[in-house]
């Protein structure tokens, strides 16, 4: 079965869907708008931490497919996001040995799609996104996951920062993967309560995120291009993790 995000478009529309309770995925303003129901579509907007980003009209013609948009498309999630807290907490109850996934501000659809997909194939119990500036989670992300987004648990946090003082005060240690270490990610123990945290495709890890955790890794790179696509650096961690599981639990 196919599954679609839902569009609505009108700036009314939004906020009543923003009113009753729907989960927004993304908001497109277009720039340069002005007046009392934008101003109260953009309140509502920021209380609710909602992902916003302005636009030129013809991306919201686009979207709207030439509906009369008044200068505003939404996307309703086709998923139910996840607290975080109650995510760990369920997860430490299960007995499981913990393993999440943090994406730092990966901002395109395929890349996260194909993350969430290896993700529940390596049996991550939970991935972790920003509020702003990350990828939504729409047809196209639900496509490219293979349906994977139904099965895994996805959260959204206000900040990275955020989610890593929770992880770390649960005592879930943090890995970043990043080219910016001498450690590679083979001498790293992920056998343990652990969290991954993944970078943008253009800037890697924020450097602020890098001073917080607590192991950094890298991957060897034997060729003359200095970086591997976010994905599949992505499915080689979470693949080593699995790796070195596997080898404990079967001794």
């Amino acid at each position: 079965m196919e599954h679609q995000t839902s569009i609505i478009f009108g700036i009314r529309a939004i906020i009543e869907a923003i009113d009753s309770g729907n989960t927004i995925s993304k908001v497109y303003l277009q720039k340069e708008l002005r007046g009392h129901l934008f101003s109260e579509l953009n309140t509502l907007i920021k209380r609710h931490g909602i992902s916003s980003s302005q636009v030129p009209v013809e991306k919201l013609d686009r979207l709207s497919k030439h509906n009369n948009h008044q200068g505003a498309v939404a996307q309703i999630s086709p998923i139910e996001f996840h607290d975080l807290e109650e995510l760990i907490e369920k997860t430490v109850e299960d007995n499981k040995v913990p393993l999440f996934l943090l994406l730092d501000q990966i901002s395109d659809v395929r890349n996260f799609g194909a993350i969430i997909r290896t993700a529940e194939c390596t049996g991550v119990n939970g991935i972790i996104i920003q509020k702003n500036g990350s990828a939504p989670v729409n047809a196209e992300t639900i496509k490219t996951s293979a349906g994977a987004a139904f099965k895994i648990p996805i959260c959204k946090v206000d900040h990275i920062k955020d989610a890593l003082f929770v992880l770390q005060g649960s005592e879930i240690k943090t890995v970043a993967a990043t080219e910016k270490t001498e450690d590679s990610i083979f001498d790293t123990n992920f056998n343990q309560p652990i969290a991954i945290i993944m970078g943008s495709e253009h800037r890697g890890v924020n450097p602020s995120i890098l001073k917080m955790v607590d192991y950094k890794a890298k991957l060897p790179l034997l060729g003359e291009i200095g970086s591997l696509n976010v994905s599949v650096a992505c499915g080689a961690f979470l693949y080593e993790t699995v790796r070195q599981r596997t080898v404990v639990s079967s001794q």
